[in-house]
């Protein structure tokens, strides 16, 4: 792990369709280099917070070549975890759990886990189980049939797991190359946000330091609050209005930046939105970005 600076940013990514470009709209070719060249740089602290578990994360990293983390925030902000050696290394078995995070989010659920979850919603129709690698101890991910009415569903969905005193977030989201629906069932403390809010008050990061980047409906609750955010200009048009509209009404706009394009000669997508948002709150760091740069 690098050793903490005066000043160390702590850099926090979406994977899917924000680092990784999985998407529907091209990449610049320089970005994810100009990223890699920025993640050298000793004051940047890289964190991926993804919904995928962590063999996935590591098999992401490795198959589109970014820059491995100082730390991994997996499942839907379910599961956080470091290195437990140095070099980091893509082998999930150098990777610790917190235990304290999971100890954090693990009583909202009453002592219930994922496949109590799923016995629960096992006669819904509108839900599908995604594949077993992308569920969790404390995660339950569907598949949603797009026909159904969400808010009736949503409201059934509480409706079971309130009366057994399951406290639950519910994350709904879009997979625009699949066309397909998802909703992600977590422990109502367990988000993006709400891990690396822990991280950043565990590891004594400043919050002015600190950027979001992500692209999707399940990225919402970190794009919108009083952390700094960039949402890819990749990201689809409602989830761009949906996060306009909740930062105005929070009066939050301030912490959200819209990548546009034409920064470096970028496009703004995937990891060249992340860094435009980051030129946009934190100026020196466009320096790090050219090639001449220093990385120590």
């Amino acid at each position: 792990m690098k050793t903490h600076t005066g000043h160390p940013i702590l850099l926090c990514c979406d994977l899917d369709r924000t680092l990784i470009p999985n998407g529907k709209q091209p990449e610049s070719p320089e970005a994810r280099t100009r990223l890699a060249r920025v993640c050298l740089h000793p004051e940047v602290h890289l964190t991926l917070i993804s919904g995928r578990d962590l063999s996935l994360i590591l098999s992401g990293i490795e198959e589109w070549q970014l820059p491995i983390p100082e730390f991994i925030i997996g499942d839907v902000g379910t599961t956080i975890y470091t290195p437990w050696a140095s070099p980091r290394s893509l082998n999930p078995g150098d990777w610790i759990s917190w235990p304290a995070w999971t100890a954090e989010i693990a009583p909202d659920w009453s002592g219930m886990t994922h496949d109590d979850i799923t016995d629960l919603f096992k006669d819904l129709t509108a839900l599908s189980p995604q594949e077993r690698g992308k569920q969790g101890l404390l995660k339950a991910s569907y598949y949603v049939d797009l026909a159904a009415n969400q808010d009736i569903l949503e409201a059934e969905l509480q409706r079971r797991l309130w009366r057994l005193g399951i406290n639950a977030r519910l994350i709904w989201s879009f997979d625009e190359m699949a066309s397909v629906g998802l909703l992600d069932v977590l422990p109502i403390n367990a988000s993006k946000l709400h891990a690396m809010e822990f991280l950043i008050h565990q590891q004594g990061y400043s919050v002015d330091h600190t950027l979001f980047a992500g692209d999707s409906g399940n990225d919402l609750h970190a794009l919108t609050s009083q952390i700094n955010a960039v949402l890819v200009a990749n990201a689809e048009d409602e989830i761009k209005t949906k996060a306009i509209e909740t930062v105005r009404a929070a009066d939050l706009s301030d912490t959200l930046y819209i990548a546009q394009g034409d920064f470096l000669g970028m496009n703004g997508n995937y990891a060249a939105g992340v860094l435009e948002g980051l030129a946009h709150y934190l100026p020196e760091t466009r320096a790090w970005m050219e090639p001449d740069s220093a990385s120590a």
